[in-house]
């Protein structure tokens, strides 16, 4: 679910490319296209990701990341962000996402470096699915974008739900069949 927008043209190539693959839903305001993804991932239980601008995309963004923590949705958000170099010098639309979002969701990222784009990846839906499920947000610097690489595709690991310590369950008896209420 996208709103299609400059600070991610070159990620809107790259989902054009792959069109065959993968179902790219334009919207047209940012706090529906999260709310979609949001839906998506309440439905379903996994995540759906959202893409979105910088700056005041990213702000509109940010409701739908909102109710996802608040009802555990899994969910990606994905922010065109302004050029890694170029970074507290107040550029075009400049927003610190990790301190914007960072009592919204479970994760907050940036991605610098193209290579590192399936380990991230990877770790995010990992993260967004783990424990208790939320959104995880991941901003896209502008000139990793542009970068064009080769990299394997890393297989989906498998998570596994938390199970009580037995050495716990064992004190928990203890106490229950010491209760006197």
């Amino acid at each position: 679910f996208a709103v299609p927008g400059e600070s991610y043209l070159d990620v809107l190539d790259g989902l054009y490319e792959v069109r065959q693959k993968l179902h790219l839903v334009t919207c047209r305001f940012e706090a529906g296209a999260v709310n979609m993804a949001e839906a998506f991932g309440k439905l379903k239980g996994r995540p759906a990701a959202a893409m979105v601008t910088r700056g005041p995309g990213a702000c509109h963004g940010a409701i739908g990341v909102h109710i996802a923590m608040q009802d555990s949705t899994p969910l990606l958000l994905f922010v065109g962000q302004i050029p890694h170099e170029d970074a507290g010098r107040d550029a075009f639309q400049e927003v610190d996402y990790r301190r914007m979002f960072s009592p919204l969701a479970k994760w907050v990222t940036q991605i610098d470096q193209a290579k590192r784009i399936p380990e991230i990846i990877a770790h995010a839906y990992d993260v967004a699915v783990s424990g208790r499920p939320g959104p995880v947000v991941i901003a896209l610097s502008e000139e990793m974008q542009k970068d064009l690489i080769e990299v394997p595709d890393l297989p989906h690991a498998k998570v596994i739900p938390p199970h009580p310590d037995p050495a716990a369950l064992l004190q928990l008896r203890s106490m229950l069949s010491h209760a006197r209420k």
